[in-house]
């Protein structure tokens, strides 16, 4: 007798290197719209991988239609552009939650209602958000709704830091850039259904502060001994976290114990510490400006024609910092090189410098391509200074001008960078020195996941084309980045 031929299964697919047999009849596409190229294909790839069907282009074929951040109607006309004449209730409109359930489970889970795209709401329903998973990607203003939620997170965040866990510090920030862009307050942990970078730990903190007014755990930390010690040993310029931990394993929680202790301190640290209730103080706009025309002052007298570029968080229309960053070029290249040499002598027979320490520019493009450094750190020639900034009168209340008078206090320690940047690289550095340090962040990672571009203070390198991208503006690289503009203003991540 002749054995029957096995017949060929009408789901199998061909194999590779991302890909087994598929095991199940759905048919998936991940529509990429909003969730960004590299994200799409790493899913797809591991949909593959678990038995899964799932389409590179869209056909008749596709069942299931995957999106993240779209909604129903969104995905419908999106749908009829694609496909004309075909109706969309052919396709079952599916959230990414679906589809990451069912890769969880190695097999497509039931199809709930919280699985299937919503509606447009009505404004007496829960609001829903709809937030690009990058940063860059998002337009951020000062104005945040929601304060309640992110000082919680942003207070974890920086507990993370202080304590050395950068990969769960990036995450707390991620979260906080979201919710600062959301319009409307946020009442019900509903309405973030779907929203990028909000993990079960952010959910959990900011469910506890909408069910009880307060996070727990962010009240547990902030009243710990060790966060206390870590934000007041790191609040003396020139410590860093390693050191505030290895003092505080030494016993040594205050400024009175490290005074004690016999420590031996660098020059900055001493300034810091010399200094540190001044540099503890905010610094407003108001001194921003003193202190720029100090610079200009310095600068117009050693190289006339240099531009001098307020940064930092004062070009994103804060009105008060930790310290004050400058930037400064000359339309004319080469002519700012040998420049901070001279601002630092000019500033110091002012008597206007309290400390400074100043770097040249080690950044040599042919040897350092591509366009990120080892670091995410530039090279160019700084200056990082305490500047004695005299007080003006009529600063404060009259209350707090009589005190200074009685205590003789005619000025106030402030921090200052100074960077000087080739006119070649200007656009790259102001980029860079504008911040905020996340929009940055998400700048680079965007560049890199993305683009396959590398992203630095210095240069854009296309890594598939191998060479350098030029831009002589802010507008040219997020074009360069296949990114809308962003203006200072909006980029408050």
């Amino acid at each position: 007798m002749v054995p029957l031929k096995r017949r060929r299964s009408s789901v199998a697919v061909e194999t590779g290197s991302d890909r087994t047999p598929s095991r199940f009849p759905q048919v998936l596409f991940l529509l990429e719209r909003k969730m960004g190229a590299s994200r799409r294909t790493f899913l797809s790839q591991l949909g593959r991988k678990k038995g899964f069907q799932v389409e590179e282009e869209f056909s008749d074929r596709v069942t299931h239609l995957i999106s993240e951040n779209n909604s129903a109607d969104e995905v419908r006309s999106w749908l009829e552009a694609q496909v004309r004449g075909r109706g969309s209730a052919e396709v079952q409109l599916l959230d990414v939650g679906w589809y990451t359930e069912s890769m969880r489970a190695g097999r497509p889970v039931e199809i709930q209602d919280a699985h299937k795209l919503q509606e447009e709401t009505n404004e007496d329903e829960v609001v829903l958000f709809s937030v690009p998973s990058y940063a860059c990607q998002r337009r951020t203003t000062l104005e945040n709704h929601n304060t309640s939620l992110t000082d919680p997170l942003s207070l974890l965040a920086e507990n993370a830091e202080l304590t050395e866990e950068e990969g769960r510090a990036v995450a707390f920030r991620r979260a906080v850039a979201v919710l600062k862009v959301l319009p409307v307050a946020v009442t019900d942990v509903s309405q973030l259904r779907g929203l990028p970078c909000l993990g079960e730990h952010m959910l959990r903190v900011i469910r506890d502060v909408l069910e009880n007014g307060a996070s727990r755990e962010a009240q547990s930390t902030e009243g710990s001994q060790r966060f206390k010690a870590l934000k007041t040993l790191t609040g003396i310029f020139g410590v860093g976290a390693k050191t505030a931990d290895r003092w505080i394993r030494e016993g040594i929680y205050d400024l009175d114990q490290l005074r004690a202790s016999g420590q031996t301190l660098n020059r900055a640290q001493q300034a810091g510490l010399e200094h540190y209730d001044h540099l503890n103080e905010p610094v407003t706009r108001a001194d921003a400006d003193a202190i720029a025309e100090i610079v200009e002052a310095a600068v117009t007298s050693e190289l006339p024609g240099a531009h001098i570029t307020l940064t930092g968080g004062f070009r994103r229309g804060k009105q008060s910092g930790h310290d004050v960053d400058f930037l400064i070029t000359h339309p004319e290249e080469g002519r700012e090189v040998g420049l901070m040499e001279k601002i630092v002598s000019w500033l110091e027979s002012k008597g206007l410098l309290l400390y400074q320490k100043t770097t040249r520019n080690s950044y040599l493009e042919s040897k350092d391509g591509p366009g990120r450094p080892a670091s995410n750190m530039d090279r160019f020639e700084r200056c990082l200074s305490i500047f004695k900034l005299e007080e003006r009168g009529g600063g404060g209340t009259e209350e707090e001008e009589e005190e200074k008078k009685k205590e003789d206090r005619r000025w106030r320690a402030v921090r200052v960078d100074l960077v000087v940047s080739p006119i070649s690289q200007f656009a790259f550095a102001l980029l860079g020195w504008t911040g905020s340090k996340l929009f940055e962040r998400e700048l680079r990672r965007w560049a890199g996941h993305e683009k396959l571009m590398s992203l630095s203070s210095h240069a854009l390198y296309d890594n598939s084309k191998s060479k350098y991208l030029r831009a002589s503006s802010e507008e040219e690289i997020f074009a360069l980045l296949g990114l809308d503009y962003i203006p200072p203003s909006e980029r408050n991540a």
